[in-house]
């Protein structure tokens, strides 16, 4: 295996404890679509949550039209996207904290200076800022190194699709062998791995140890190559896959 030099983050679960407050306003405007269909089904935020973990509210919504069964226009995908990046926002500038350990291991990382560090998120690239910025760890990641599914790339797109971590790797100039990303999400996970990029699986913003295990072998069946329940566990999740 190439030396690794560079360490690529989901943002969602991952580093900030987003999910959660983005998806109460994606079920919201979930059901209002839903409504304006005359379908009868509603979901919460967890529900939601549970079934499009790890995309971003343009692959929610394309999800729901397949499942569903119902067409929306471009435009309309378009503005449902905007009011939902608009809500979102709003509440993780008054919400959103790290997730839990995650702080001192990027403070690590930065004073080493052994890494490069990227943020690579199927999120609108807005609130990927907005995340990063509000819990403080902005000062960790060059502005030009926060990657955005939804914005960063020509077409729209979102994980499992590997595009985005493939745009990263060129955008920073590395191969991808040369990268490890750390994700939290089945599709995440097989984003990361389609692109050949090496993938610590991180359980720790599950709720619960029954929940944390069922996604560790998700995960792994994703394609991750260690399972991380806690973040005092990234040096030697690291060292592990640096010894494979």
């Amino acid at each position: 295996m190439p030396q690794i030099t560079q360490l690529l983050f989901d943002c969602d679960n991952t580093l900030v404890l987003s999910e959660e407050l983005a998806f109460e306003a994606c079920a919201e405007l979930s059901n209002e679509m839903l409504a304006k269909k005359n379908i009868s089904d509603r979901y919460t935020g967890p529900a939601l949550m549970t079934t499009f973990v790890g995309q971003n509210f343009r692959g929610v919504v394309t999800g729901l039209q397949q499942k569903h069964g119902f067409k929306l226009s471009d435009a309309e995908v378009d503005d449902y996207v905007n009011r939902e990046l608009g809500k979102v926002i709003e509440t993780l500038e008054a919400k959103a904290e790290p997730c839990v350990g995650v702080m001192p291991v990027l403070e690590e990382l930065g004073k080493s200076k052994k890494y490069g560090l990227a943020v690579v998120s199927s999120s609108a690239l807005s609130r990927v800022q907005a995340s990063v910025k509000k819990v403080g760890q902005d000062k960790f990641f060059p502005p030009d190194h926060i990657f955005s599914a939804a914005t960063s790339l020509p077409v729209p797109t979102t994980k499992p699709d590997p595009a985005i971590y493939l745009h990263a790797c060129k955008v920073i100039g590395k191969e991808p062998g040369e990268c490890v990303a750390v994700e939290d999400s089945k599709s995440g996970s097989l984003s990361a791995v389609r692109a050949g990029i090496p993938t610590i699986g991180y359980v720790g913003s599950y709720g619960g140890v029954i929940k944390q295990k069922e996604m560790a072998e998700v995960l792994k069946e994703a394609g991750a190559k260690v399972i991380m329940d806690d973040w005092n566990q990234f040096d030697d999740c690291l060292a592990q896959i640096e010894a494979m």
